[in-house]
């Protein structure tokens, strides 16, 4: 049976009043473990040490994959920062959770900063907000369980609490760059102690946590440290990639130190840790900006992760090459907390092989940057893709893309996405393209 999104969120909240008190402190063996997602931003598939790149140092993450669960094939379902968080947060894609670009309509005739203040704006953004606060969120679905939830980093829905959270850096201010992050943007960059303050609070109170750590890093501006930049001066093909592997290295560095307090702190055994990117980004070799088929576009370069999983001696450490989704963290993280998850999720438990390899197909989509219609968030559709037995179709929309035609890419061979094979697989690309229709189409629109 299925609940309207607004229903399951009740009623999950209601049971996790029920239970509450089981939750609260007793001895650790008792409790449900600790929660640690790292989220990376901008960043390619390619771009870590365990994923084989060759310059670029990334040991901190790389020992975390040597110990866990790496899907080495993860997808997000939106080369864009807002809807693929919209879409980790919920176990839902963006055209199924509603938000679709990191922006709503942007007011005529304003410019820079002050369009972002503009009561249009505001009013637009709170309709955003509002489709994240209907649905039963990771952290919120986790808070009704006896979890208390920090929020830190990039995060779009205004106020922490928007999204479930019961502690958090972000107050959404607009007009104090709240549009993004505001004060939650300075974690990692700047500092790490207001989740060193978290973790001492749950020493003292003994309480489940999850910690949501987002940082914008590597993202812009690509400004690293001088001590990381100097390691790839020389060995960069320009300055402007010198810079992003330096931060690169900078967000590995942070990652370390994060993972160094779960070991002092004696929490490391207890916790599940989980690793994704929000979307990919490769480089520009010419300017600061990103090159295309990265960012906001619908291959590999732009929607590819590697999804990393550990807890020790509850998931066996290994690599995963069959493809999964970003989506997959939600089931999979309710369910270590000993939660099931409420209906209407996308997601598989990535602990579970079987279920894991039944799912053929990953799909999503990619939109407008700016959403034209908060009513109709649909109609901002670029492309639609899916990835099934090793090939990938790319299917543009025939408003917003009007001069492009449906590609075909072998994946498993062609990574790079060189070779489109439509013309020379018609069959398969029809065969592909009705199977797209019918996810896209699927009972949870």
């Amino acid at each position: 049976m299925r609940f309207p999104p607004w229903l399951a969120c009740l009623l999950f909240l209601l049971a996790g009043a029920r239970v509450m008190a089981a939750a609260r402190p007793g001895p650790a063996s008792q409790r449900p473990p600790n929660i640690l997602l790292i989220i990376s931003d901008d960043q390619a598939w390619t771009d870590h040490g365990h994923m084989g790149h060759p310059t670029i140092r990334t040991p901190h993450l790389d020992r975390l994959a040597r110990q866990s669960r790496v899907f080495t094939r993860g997808y997000v379902p939106s080369s864009l920062c807002c809807p693929s968080l919209a879409s980790i947060l919920t176990g839902r894609p963006p055209h199924v959770h509603g938000i679709t670009g990191n922006d709503p309509p942007l007011p005529a005739g304003l410019a820079g900063a002050g369009r972002y203040a503009s009561p249009e704006f505001l009013a637009g953004r709170a309709r955003m907000n509002a489709r994240v606060e209907a649905l039963p969120t990771l952290p919120r679905v986790l808070a009704a369980h006896g979890y208390r939830c920090l929020q830190t980093g990039k995060w779009w829905q205004g106020h922490f609490r928007h999204g479930g959270f019961t502690d958090g850096m972000t107050r959404g201010e607009e007009s104090k760059s709240g549009r993004h992050g505001d004060e939650g943007l300075r974690i990692g960059r700047e500092t790490l102690q207001p989740i060193r303050d978290f973790l001492d609070a749950a020493g003292r109170e003994g309480f489940p946590w999850m910690v949501w750590y987002a940082p914008m890093l590597p993202h812009d501006p690509h400004t690293p440290p001088e001590r990381l930049l100097a390691k790839y001066r020389a060995v960069a093909p320009s300055i402007h990639v010198a810079r992003y592997w330096a931060m690169v290295e900078w967000f590995d560095e942070t990652c370390g130190e994060l993972l160094g307090e779960l070991e002092r702190r004696g929490l490391a055994d207890d916790t599940v840790v989980a690793f994704v990117t929000d979307n990919g980004w490769i480089q520009s070799t010419d300017s600061p900006r990103y090159a295309p088929r990265s960012k906001q576009s619908p291959y590999d370069g732009g929607l590819r992760t590697p999804i990393l999983l550990r807890w020790p001696d509850k998931i066996r450490p290994g690599r995963v090459e069959h493809p999964v989704s970003s989506m997959d963290l939600y089931p999979t993280l309710l369910r270590c907390a000993g939660i099931e998850p409420p209906p209407g999720h996308h997601g598989v438990d990535l602990r579970d092989p079987a279920a894991v390899s039944r799912r053929r197909a990953v799909a999503g989509a990619c939109f407008l940057h700016d959403v034209p219609d908060l009513e109709h968030p649909e109609r901002g559709l670029r492309w639609r893709w899916m990835v099934k037995d090793g090939w990938k179709v790319i299917v543009p929309d025939a408003v917003n893309e009007p001069l492009e035609q449906p590609q075909l890419y072998r994946v498993d061979r062609d990574p790079m996405e060189q070779r489109n094979l439509g013309s020379r697989e018609p069959r398969r690309l029809r065969s592909m393209v009705r199977d797209l229709d019918s996810w896209w189409a699927g009972p949870e629109r």
